[in-house]
């Protein structure tokens, strides 16, 4: 049942809606993120190489992911999103379960394409929601509550992934991280209402001749000249590369460099991201909002400083021989990394037309992940594995390292080129 604007904003409920949809987003990253803490017992077990973990960890998870990704953005465009969401996260969290019935390398392979098809439908059809629930004035900072979801889920899957491993093993810690998100779902599709498409954005799409889905192509080609779309998400793709290397790689790089159990790694992980990612991602996107007030420009220029500070800690903390320097550089970085995740998914959704943001999302998201985790991963692995030989425990530590150093570069300059188009198209909000 369609609701009237008053009653699907202001007050405490959009804020409910936006809770729920962060704890979705958590359960995303926590049953992408849990094979982790679970790495070298799989490792163990199955005897498997760092190129083929990477395959599991990041390809596996991006296979489906991105041929279904743009399908999902546009079905996100034209159908009910709540339901979709419900749906999709019951799907990824049945899968995700299914990962501790694997009996192999292949069997484990597969349950992980189910997460990525799961997946897919997820944050598309959840930030245009949450896009139809704030205003365009304060986007960045529900986007930023949003995005802590992503701090959240490696938290989960850190800290309670490394307990139950150690108390259950690694099989039964994909069953009792995988099967609540089934619960959560049911609970989103039963309290969630879907609030009307593009009402903060009306005026643009009249001015577009358009307030209904345009054919493919015609999306396709409005998004690909798109300046500040096709910038922003090429810059928050390069972002989010070391981001998924350090998620995926950071616990067995301390396992295997300190003596540490998998118990403790995960605790100091969970600490260590719930005390610096909360409050970058939710006071990040408060920051964004209020410099865009003198300027549409400083979204992008506040990103790009945030990640250039960002290097230096994140090049230099796999160095370190004490653990507490590793993980205080690390906390240094990762403050001011997920602090730019509210002002970046706020622009691109700012700056497309109402009926475009589930594909503009989908293709962000398409982006982020085939070079995060269907590339990444893989290639941090057979980095790792050829550099064995000549640099021993520390080989994974430099090719994360060499990524690092390559990727925010990278952002940095494609977060200034970004100014320079919002200074030309100023975003809506």
């Amino acid at each position: 049942m369609s609701k009237l604007p008053e009653q699907t904003s202001g007050g405490v409920y959009r804020y409910y809606v936006l809770i729920m949809l962060m704890l979705t987003f958590m359960f995303n990253i926590t049953d992408r993120l849990v094979m982790s803490i679970l790495i070298e017992d799989i490792k163990a077990e199955f005897l498997l190489s760092d190129t083929q973990i990477g395959l599991l960890a990041g390809t596996a998870f991006t296979v489906f992911y991105l041929i279904l990704g743009v399908p999902a953005g546009r079905l996100a465009d034209r159908t009910n999103r709540k339901t979709m969401v419900a749906l999709s996260l019951s799907l990824w969290s049945l899968m995700s379960a299914l990962c501790g019935a694997a009996l192999g390398f292949w069997t484990l392979l597969l349950a992980r394409l189910g997460v990525g098809v799961g997946e897919a439908g997820g944050s598309p059809p959840s930030v245009s929601i949450i896009t139809d629930y704030f205003a365009p004035h304060e986007l960045s900072r529900a986007m930023g509550i949003y995005a802590a979801g992503a701090v959240l889920g490696p938290v989960l899957g850190y800290a309670a992934g490394g307990l139950l491993a150690e108390a259950y093993g690694w099989r039964w810690t994909f069953v009792i991280l995988g099967l609540p998100g089934i619960l959560l779902g049911i609970i989103l599709y039963l309290t969630v209402r879907e609030p009307r498409r593009g009402r903060y954005f009306k005026q643009k799409a009249r001015k577009s001749g358009t307030e209904k889905q345009e054919p493919f192509m015609t999306t396709m080609r409005s998004l690909w000249t798109n300046n500040i779309f096709v910038r922003v998400v090429l810059a928050n793709s390069f972002t989010n590369i070391p981001s998924f290397a350090f998620a995926i790689w950071l616990a067995p790089t301390l396992i295997r460099n300190f003596d540490v159990s998998k118990g403790e790694v995960g605790l100091y992980l969970g600490a260590v991201l719930f005390a610096g990612g909360v409050p970058g991602m939710i006071l990040g996107g408060y920051l964004a909002d209020y410099l865009a007030r003198k300027s549409p420009k400083w979204r992008p220029w506040y990103c790009a400083l945030a990640v250039m500070l960002t290097l230096p800690f994140w090049a230099f903390c796999l160095l370190s021989t004490s653990l507490e320097m590793t993980l205080a550089l690390y906390i240094c970085g990762y403050i001011l990394l997920v602090s730019t995740q509210g002002a970046a998914i706020s622009m691109v959704q700012a700056a497309v037309l109402p009926t475009e943001r589930g594909t503009a999302s989908s293709i962000s998201s398409l982006s982020i992940n085939l070079l995060g985790y269907g590339i990444g991963p893989a290639l941090i692995g057979l980095m790792s594995d050829n550099w064995a030989d000549s640099y021993g425990s520390m080989s994974l530590s430099y090719a994360v390292i060499a990524t690092v150093v390559v990727s925010l570069s990278m952002a940095t300059l494609l977060f200034w080129w970004t100014a320079k188009a919002v200074d030309a198209e100023p975003v809506p909000a």
